[in-house]
């Protein structure tokens, strides 16, 4: 009798061999991405590709699509889109998919952002051409069928739906851009709960938007952990199915973003948080003060068992049940220095109390240069390290690619990270607190002060 590992032995290279003896065509490319870590950029048949090599064991592979909540023109259609991924295809049903994955040990994901959709697949180097298969056939051959959208993309979506409305940080965040942006980068990341679904999302919608975003000029594909030859070599194997144009003539392209500024407040019984936020820095414009300031303001320690050095660590150590950070959130023509608190109401408060405070001793200039010279140094190192980590290096490269049509690059941005001063930083912490804010609330709104208690505009 053959034993059950025996059968999973052949099973791994019956797959392997089913595209290993597909014809390669031979191509010539470019030299591998050096050792610093940069992706290098190609265009192979049309389809903007990025890879860079660590030589090690492992790849991921990513298709960054164009294809976010700020493009949909439904509620509902990125998200749907995203649950689409890896089911039935018109050459494999969802179950092959996932056999063959599990066979060869790779793992599969798809996530959404506000502005781009990501599928991704990681799995053994050698298995490259097997998963650039798959992807190809994702993007150009789902089957957007019925049964699956009311049986299995339904179900999950209110899942999400609730876990997604039930967390009162992630809610407030996702309030503060409504109120930042109204429309585009403001559109929620899930529909509401009350969202009429039926009205907006089913199947066929889905079936369109993906015609319309499915294509090569809305797509890149990043590679981490292959060679640039390699990957040029697959991708033209496999992904000349991809349609250049959609078939129907739709194309999704949001309008440039515009920052409004404003307030929103949201009764809440799962807990209470506060996103306190201003214009930050985009991809295409790098405000490095914006960089800076939000290293200053900080929250978090990044030394254990120190209270840290930025200005929220030190002015919230004692408040009790409270996480405080803040961060810029760039996208490709707009962002948004954010501080993000979370705790009881009352914790909250005294948070977002603190907060102002600190921002206005920034303004004012009595912050001492040696804090101002780590929080350079901090931000610096915040800037180059999110282009060596692999997942959100994937998702930094590929986004900028589909949204400005070039890979993004830190080196600008820390090159103003470097000649920011507490005078350039005290010049534009001024600017923010004279200019309007966003601000959302959500909890016991009792005790969550408004903006104007706060000494804000909005």
């Amino acid at each position: 009798m053959i034993s059950r590992a025996a059968l999973a032995r052949n099973a791994q290279q019956a797959v392997r061999r089913s595209w290993a003896a597909r014809p390669a065509q031979q191509r010539t490319f470019a030299s591998a991405a050096s050792s610093s870590g940069a992706f290098e950029t190609s265009d192979v048949s049309g389809l903007k590709v990025a890879s860079r090599d660590s030589h090690g064991p492992t790849t991921k592979l990513a298709i960054v699509a164009k294809a976010g909540t700020r493009f949909q023109p439904l509620p509902g259609l990125t998200v749907g889109l995203e649950e689409y991924a890896f089911k039935n295809t018109q050459r494999r049903t969802a179950l092959r998919i996932t056999r063959e994955s599990e066979l060869l040990g790779g793992q599969l994901a798809s996530s959404h952002t506000r502005e781009a959709l990501v599928l991704e697949a990681s799995f053994l180097r050698d298995d490259l051409p097997y998963f650039a298969e798959l992807l190809a056939e994702v993007v150009s051959m789902t089957k957007y069928t019925t049964h699956e959208f009311h049986e299995e993309i339904e179900p999950v979506l209110r899942i999400k739906q609730n876990n997604f409305y039930n967390n009162v940080a992630a809610l407030a965040l996702d309030n503060a851009h409504s109120v930042a942006f109204h429309t585009g980068l403001g559109s929620s990341v899930y529909p509401t709960p009350s969202t009429p679904s039926k009205k907006y999302l089913n199947e066929e919608y889905i079936a369109s938007f993906a015609d319309a975003v499915y294509t090569k000029p809305s797509l890149a594909l990043v590679a981490d952990g292959a060679s640039s030859q390699d990957v040029s070599k697959w991708v033209g194997e496999f992904f000349n199915d991809v349609q250049s144009s959609a078939q129907s003539g739709q194309k999704f392209d949001a309008t440039a973003t515009k920052y409004y500024g404003g307030e929103q407040r949201t009764t809440h019984t799962g807990g209470n948080a506060m996103v306190i936020a201003f214009p930050g820095s985009a991809y295409t414009a790098p405000k490095p003060e914006v960089a800076v300031l939000a290293a200053l303001l900080g929250g978090q320690s990044s030394i254990k068992w120190s209270t840290g050095y930025s200005l929220l660590s030190k002015a919230t150590s004692d408040v009790v049940g409270l996480n405080v950070s803040a961060s810029n959130i760039p996208y490709s023509d707009a962002g948004l220095l954010a501080v993000q608190l979370s705790g009881s109401a009352a914790s909250v408060r005294a948070g977002a109390e603190a907060t102002v405070k600190a921002l206005e001793s920034i303004a004012n200039g009595s912050v001492p240069k040696e804090e101002v010279a780590k929080a350079v140094a901090s931000a610096k190192f915040n800037a180059l390290d999110a282009t060596q980590l692999r997942e959100s290096s994937l998702h930094l490269v590929g986004s900028g690619i589909v949204n400005t049509g070039k890979a993004y690059e830190p080196a600008s941005l820390v090159h103003g990270i470097e000649k920011v001063s507490a005078e350039s930083l005290k010049t534009a912490a001024k600017a923010l607190l004279e200019g309007k804010a966003s601000v959302s609330s959500v909890g016991d709104l009792f005790l969550l002060p408004y903006a104007e208690q706060l000494g804000l505009r909005v």
